[in-house]
């Protein structure tokens, strides 16, 4: 058979969750808002599949662009590019 390619492949150890954060996550995580310009901390949050960053992204810095619907624009540096990636509130900490 030929190997996966899915979108969560090799995330086994990296989107697992502490022993005290699984189960549901908290409601104020999917409230929360943010300010365009507002630093945020990309922490993927594994029990919410929609709007997920890609998992290569998980720990990096950015700062919010714009509001798309629910979803923010992050805009972080990958290496010496600028990327731009969408991602829902309950993926992001305020730094």
């Amino acid at each position: 058979m030929p190997k996966t390619k899915g979108f969560r492949r090799k995330t086994r150890h990296k989107l697992k969750r502490g022993l005290r954060e699984r189960g549901l996550s908290p409601l104020t995580r999917a409230l929360q808002e943010f300010d365009e310009g507002d630093r945020v901390y990309i922490k993927i949050d594994s029990s919410v599949h929609k709007g997920m960053p890609y998992p290569r992204y998980q720990g990096a810095n950015g700062v919010i662009k714009e509001r798309r619907g629910r979803a923010y624009l992050v805009e972080i540096k990958d290496g010496g590019k600028k990327k731009i990636m969408i991602s829902r509130p309950q993926h992001l900490v305020k730094i």
